[in-house]
């Protein structure tokens, strides 16, 4: 049985990646290929997938979640919107965290960016519900700011705006990207068609609870956050077909693989939408992924554990060290990964003894 400590490491500041590269794929890929590693450029990646196969993205985009206002008593205050609530006529609120002195009350009136009023409702937790005036998404793509990752020390400029998305991404409502899609260019996109791999698309709004550590030793204590995911009829009828032909269903991002699990709880994916806290930990079977590409993640995260209980523990402390002593770059803006699971490698290096 794993603990909270079993998921520390220590890493040194200067490989925390805090800009992107120059080209999307020029970062690097380590290819944990059973007990093997492997250093190879990302856009060898293509190598690594045989025709049939299938790449499934998440198409979120981030929204530009971060505001600064005041409260009509003059204090300051800052929102980062975690999540749209309803953007109708009858009703445009979201769900937010807002940092301020003293709780604001309901009934509180925040001016934000200098622009338009927001009234607080009622509080969800660690947040609070805002009514806004006008359209939601309007509102936020006119006059918020990107929020960038809290260990990226810089204020978001244009070439983060550019980069800090998804070449693919569709439907607006993250407040943080999938970041193992920033790898790939249309070229490369391309490429991967020319071969004959598939491309499918889920969208899971990835909320600022993917940056929280865990803080509870006993990881059966830890409340996990929510995240909404849908998942359309078509990409469920893709993935069967390609488990149906012995290719492998490789998830672009731990958050394709979260939706993609959520919807196989019952034993098989499932089109629809819903709300999913799956906290995915060593000793998880999977459904339904096969291969993952994944970034390198924090320390005592939730994501760490999920690469740890998908390609094996032992196997991703080697490859952790490998990657810090190899100079690799770490979390959103950092190096990528790519994973088998871990039962198929096992049941496969078993085989061949």
């Amino acid at each position: 049985m794993y603990s909270l400590s079993d998921f520390d490491f220590d890493l040194p500041e200067q490989l925390i990646a805090q800009t992107p590269l120059p080209h999307r794929t020029a970062s690097r890929l380590l290819h944990v290929d059973g007990n093997h590693l492997v250093d190879r450029h990302f856009a060898d990646v293509l190598d690594q997938l045989s025709a049939g196969d299938l790449l499934v993205f998440n198409d979120t985009r981030v929204l530009k979640a971060r505001f600064f206002g005041i409260k009509e008593t003059g204090g300051r205050v800052e929102v980062l919107v975690e999540r749209v609530l309803s953007n109708t006529d009858e009703q445009r609120a979201v769900l937010a965290q807002v940092r301020a002195s003293k709780s604001p009350p309901p009934g509180t009136v925040i001016r934000l960016a200098d622009i338009f009023d927001v009234e607080v409702g009622e509080r969800v937790g660690e947040f609070y519900t805002l009514h806004f005036p006008g359209d939601v998404f309007e509102l936020i793509e006119a006059h918020g700011r990107l929020p960038l990752p809290p260990y990226i020390t810089h204020d978001a400029d244009d070439f983060d705006e550019q980069r800090y998305q998804t070449v693919y991404s569709r439907v607006p409502g993250a407040v943080a990207a999938p970041t193992a899609g920033l790898h790939f260019d249309q070229a490369l996109l391309d490429r991967c068609q020319a071969k004959g791999i598939q491309l499918a698309y889920v969208t899971l709004h990835v909320g600022a609870g993917t940056f929280q550590p865990v803080r509870t030793e006993d990881l059966a204590q830890h409340a996990m956050h929510s995240e909404w995911y849908t998942i359309s009829q078509q990409t469920v009828d893709t993935v069967r077909a390609t488990k149906a032909a012995g290719k492998s269903v490789v998830a672009v991002g731990t958050t394709s693989m979260r939706a993609l699990e959520s919807a196989s709880q019952s034993g098989a994916l499932q089109a629809g939408s819903a709300d999913t806290r799956l906290f995915i930990t060593p000793g998880y079977v999977f459904k339904t992924v096969d291969r993952l590409i994944t970034n390198f993640h924090l320390p005592k995260s939730t994501l760490l554990m999920l690469v740890s209980a998908f390609a094996g523990y032992d196997r991703i402390r080697t490859a952790y060290a490998h990657a810090i002593a190899q100079h690799y770059r770490f979390f959103s803006y950092g190096d990528a990964m790519l994973l088998t699971n871990s039962s198929d490698t096992d049941s496969s290096n078993n085989s061949a003894d």
